[in-house]
């Protein structure tokens, strides 16, 4: 269970987010202020230190949280790929702002000396991400250790609560608000779900992060003559024949299929929801959840 094929294919926000929280962390850890991100209701409200909200946001408070904070991201990759980069954009600004105001007031109703000051890094958007992972991630497989069950789904699970835990209260507080903020969203808040930022904020972030390892990426470019597209893809170029039609009997991608069978489902179900959905991978994905939940 890898949460889609290798890299960040068709996850530009989620490249940037990673990629940001990785140079945050580290710079800012080698400068010795690590102790310091941690963020609290005088310096924001009172010391007006808004710079640490902003930093707060991406940096960890140290290197084992980052490395399971940016092992759950990366993994989180599939719910971009899932419901379109616009959309994921409107979910990350809608957990970020939902949990900062729950994680404000928590510490005002709680009134707790240890709660002085939460942990830094994105908690809030992880958290988040649990929600739709528990309920719309199906397990695809399930195994025995010592006569105790377990899925695939478990090392997730796992890699959560430790970060969940890493600090404590401190670390708590941000993780319950994130899971808070993504059960609203679930939920429909304000209609959040029909909301979409414009394309050119995925443009944005695919031009800001840096290319996939591994990766390649077929770009379409018209022929001189203007009849047939060329795809230039790993500093060559391949000429096909122009499209025709996708009739619903078609074969569907392999790729597409690795891609639904990489979030748990079978691979004879997701080649059938393909087809069934004329090779439209978030209609096919519609598909089989809505197939489990009869």
């Amino acid at each position: 269970m890898n949460g889609g094929p290798s890299g960040f294919n068709n996850a530009p926000i989620t490249r940037a987010f990673v990629i940001s929280c990785v140079i945050f962390t580290i710079v800012f850890g080698i400068q010795g202020r690590s102790n310091n991100l941690d963020i609290s209701y005088q310096d924001i409200f009172k010391k007006l230190k808004l710079w640490k909200l902003i930093i707060s946001v991406f940096a960890f408070s140290s290197t084992p949280e980052l490395m399971f904070g940016a092992y759950l991201l990366y993994y989180f990759r599939v719910f971009e790929r899932q419901i379109s980069s616009n959309k994921h954009a409107v979910f990350i600004f809608f957990s970020l702002s939902v949990s900062l105001l729950l994680e404000f007031l928590a510490v005002a109703l709680l009134r707790d000396p240890s709660l002085n000051s939460l942990t830094s890094g994105p908690y809030w958007l992880i958290f988040s991400a649990f929600v739709p992972f528990y309920f719309d991630i199906p397990i695809s497989t399930r195994f025995r250790v010592s006569g105790l069950r377990f899925s695939d789904k478990t090392f997730i699970y796992l890699a959560g609560l430790q970060l969940l835990l890493s600090s404590w209260k401190r670390s708590m507080i941000p993780g319950i608000c994130g899971i808070l903020a993504g059960s609203l969203y679930r939920l429909n808040f304000f209609y959040i779900r029909k909301l979409k930022f414009p394309e050119s904020i995925a443009s944005f972030f695919s031009r800001l992060s840096l290319p996939s390892v591994g990766s390649t990426s077929a770009v379409p470019t018209r022929n001189v003559m203007g009849n047939v597209p060329t795809y230039a893809a790993a500093g060559r170029q391949v000429e096909v024949n122009q499209p025709t039609p996708v009739s619903s009997m078609a074969e569907p991608p392999e790729d597409s299929i690795a891609t639904l069978v990489s979030m748990g489902f079978d691979r004879t179900s997701a080649r059938q929801a393909l087809v069934h959905a004329r090779n439209d991978i978030n209609t096919a994905t519609n598909i089989l959840l809505e197939s489990q939940s009869h």
